[in-house]
């Protein structure tokens, strides 16, 4: 089984330039570091697919006993000392993982913590962003945001969707937004989103309880767990049925639709010069790889060409 040498659309695509440089305008630009989700941990391990992945796709990671992989949790603001307990700034919070299928061959998962996305559209994105940006403290209501919410339903239902904080990255679920194409050795293709799941389940901290922690507390509950044991996480693909939109990112799938077990993450310890590893490494939300392919979600495009400019603007500043 033969994969592709990676891809890259270059140059980055305006309208995700312009997304880059409203995400500057709302956290600040933090030279080598990326614009949201700034402050995170690069960990290390393997991935080990279950007996059920085939049936979905003969990817080559699914083809193989294990694929060493590296996963970033991460907070969700553009700032780099936001802290873990922060309501509005770290949440979501986001894992993003990296299969090593060959030299300078990979594909990547990224997911966050709510099972919501704001907007279809990075046109709409850029609306969105820029509302909050012009809504700022002793603006007149119908604030910008105020405006925008009112006529776009998901992103109030992400706006307003819980995000409670976790005790731990380990105790954490985690969504990817788009949804992909499948498909297996037999020809046979499937839609289906990803989950990442905690094998320990997850648990959570009330407001109070979480004020009370250290503004670190998170990254320093994570290292210390990988002291004594690996970090387990499910990877399971949520598939859709006859007739769910799948191209849209803020439509989601009723809970009962299948859920397949695609395989588990073992993650052993922190990546050595991590600050360094994580400024160099560029997730990708577009697969590249044979056997799972884009769905034509609008924002798959749009949003690999963001990460692309946004890595290379931290590499820049090393």
């Amino acid at each position: 089984m033969s994969t592709k040498p990676q891809t890259r659309l270059e140059p980055p695509d305006p309208l995700s330039q312009e997304a880059l440089q409203a995400f500057d305008n709302l956290f600040g630009h933090h030279p080598g570091f990326r614009p949201v989700h700034a402050k995170g941990i690069l960990l290390s391990g393997a991935f080990i697919p279950s007996a059920a992945a085939p049936t979905l796709t003969n990817a080559p990671h699914i083809m193989r006993p294990s694929t060493r992989v590296a996963v970033r949790f991460s907070d969700f603001a553009g700032v780099p000392n936001v802290p873990d307990f922060d309501e509005e700034g770290a949440s979501p919070r986001g894992c993003a993982v990296r299969f090593y299928l060959e030299d300078h061959v990979h594909t990547d998962i990224v997911a966050h913590s709510i099972d919501a996305f704001p907007t279809r559209t990075v046109e709409e994105f850029l609306e969105f962003l820029r509302a909050i940006g012009a809504s700022g403290p002793g603006t007149a209501h119908p604030t910008p945001i105020e405006k925008f919410l009112g006529t776009h339903p998901a992103a109030l239902a992400f706006i307003q969707a819980p995000k409670p904080i976790p005790t731990s990255f380990a105790h954490e679920n985690f969504f990817s937004v788009s949804a992909y194409k499948f498909t297996n050795a037999g020809a046979v293709s499937k839609f289906g989103r990803y989950r990442i799941l905690p094998v320990e389940g997850t648990a959570y901290l009330d407001s109070e309880t979480a004020k009370k922690q250290t503004p670190d507390f998170l990254f320093g509950e994570l290292r210390s767990r990988l002291a004594t044991a690996p970090v387990k996480l499910r990877i399971v693909v949520q598939v859709a049925a006859e007739g769910d939109v799948v191209d849209d990112s803020t439509s989601h799938w009723p809970a009962d639709r299948m859920l397949v077990e695609f395989g588990t993450l073992e993650l052993s310890a922190a990546v050595p010069d991590n600050d360094a590893e994580q400024r160099h490494i560029i997730f990708d939300t577009i697969p590249r790889v044979q056997g799972i392919e884009s769905s034509g979600d609008p924002l798959l495009d749009p949003r690999a060409n963001l990460y692309l400019a946004s890595g290379r603007r931290r590499r820049a500043s090393a």
